[in-house]
């Protein structure tokens, strides 16, 4: 990596002077009526009766601030005044047709599939959009559906011709969602899609838990679980050799934090070996797949983690994973994120560590990554980013009002 992603011009004997930080994990969307110009004339009359009777379940949608998922001036004046001058933008507001967020991207019926994939596609025109707002600043994550493996081929080509470079999210897939597993062989042609494009893999927490019924501990159960239900297409594509079959694909996971990846690289390693050895005891499986190499050297040419607000106990462990397969993200404008805080969770995170890895975990990852030019962004970086000396300096009190997890240990939350 060289330098660790820094622009040589901010290096000035030997010492960086601002930090260029690109957030690896933001969400955005349009306002609900805003997206019927993306959709398919033949569509709109359906979706003016949906949205006439649509409710949002959802409180940070209703809100007064709710415009900073689509206000390209004011989200770029928010995140500048945090020290971020670039991000990668996943979902958050609702497509035409979706019952809630198009995070979990399922669709039950053949008649709800062709709706809800003409939502997507609508959402991923007005993202491609608002993208070209701010060129060289925003990658967009588009959308698409596992449903219709070919349909999904096409959204993939959709998403590389239209300057989509955050890459496709995958689709959050419960294990009671009825279709077929995302280690089954018949996704190899999204992948080879996926590859063929240089388009990224996205695996974002939060979307792949199973119905948890509604009960009064259905919350709590799903807290507990959801982290390992993201954490599962890590293991899914590793194990079932995709890496092997299309090499130069890449996956990047999103807001699910890093300190428990080594344990499962190391947890998947012992598993691999045993079985190219034939060394399983007692379990009997019909020709298991044996990978060509082990799971964390694909881990090491083949993926890299969002980690989001991240917390100084992940940072203090990067090298466990390797300093460069490591994001920040600020999570915005999401109340577990570091916004309206994010300079004051970066002193808390990476305060007294070396400049050259903090830079790396910070922007020259996601710069590289995802394709941002360091040195178009370095005159904004320079105008907005956090000091270097305030960054060593570490935080001396957490911000009042502050309800990220990266303060987990300090704050109070405002319910």
């Amino acid at each position: 990596m060289g330098n660790h992603g820094i622009p040589g011009w901010l290096i000035k004997g030997g010492i960086v002077d601002r930090y260029t930080v690109i957030s690896a994990d933001c969400h955005g969307g349009a306002d609900l009526r805003d997206y019927r110009p993306y959709l398919e004339s033949r569509w709109h009359d359906e979706f003016d009766r949906w949205a006439d009777a649509y409710v949002n379940p959802y409180g940070d949608l209703k809100k007064a601030d709710a415009d900073r998922n689509w206000n390209s001036e004011r989200r770029a004046r928010d995140l500048e005044d945090e020290g971020i001058v670039a991000e990668v933008i996943y979902p958050n507001t609702v497509p035409p047709f979706f019952p809630r967020g198009g995070l979990t991207s399922l669709a039950p019926s053949a008649d709800e599939f062709e709706q809800r994939l003409a939502g997507l596609r609508a959402h991923n025109r007005w993202l491609a959009d608002f993208c070209a707002e701010l060129p060289g600043r925003r990658a967009g994550v588009g959308q698409i559906l596992l449903n219709d493996v070919d349909e999904a081929v096409q959204d993939v080509h959709f998403i590389a011709d239209n300057g989509l470079t955050g890459g496709v999210l995958l689709p959050g897939m419960p294990p009671d969602c009825g279709l077929a597993p995302l280690h089954a062989p018949v996704y190899d042609p999204v992948w080879a899609a996926c590859e063929e494009r240089g388009v990224i893999l996205a695996a974002h927490g939060g979307s792949a838990s199973p119905d948890y019924g509604e009960y009064p501990a259905s919350l709590s159960i799903w807290l507990m679980e959801t982290t390992w239900f993201s954490h599962r297409p890590l293991w899914a594509l590793i194990l079932s050799g995709v890496f092997d079959r299309f090499p130069r694909l890449r996956l990047v996971l999103a807001e699910q934090g890093s300190a428990w990846i080594r344990g499962a690289l190391d947890t998947m390693d012992m598993f691999s070996a045993q079985i190219a050895r034939g060394g399983i005891g007692e379990l009997l499986f019909l020709d298991p797949l044996v990978l060509q190499r082990t799971p964390s050297e694909y881990w090491q040419d083949n993926c890299a983690v969002a980690a989001s607000f991240m917390h100084r106990d992940d940072a203090e462990r990067r090298d466990l994973i390797g300093v460069d397969h490591v994001m920040w993200g600020a999570d915005y404008p999401h109340r577990e994120g570091t916004s309206p805080f994010s300079r004051e969770g970066i002193r808390k995170t990476y305060a007294g560590m070396d400049p050259v890895e903090v830079q790396a975990m910070l922007g020259g990852n996601a710069a590289r990554i995802y394709g941002f030019d360091l040195d178009a962004l370095a005159p904004l970086a320079a105008e907005h980013g956090p000091l270097v000396s305030e960054v060593m300096g570490g935080l001396d009190a957490v911000p009042a009002g502050a309800t990220s997890l990266a303060f987990r240990e300090h704050m109070t939350m405002n319910v």
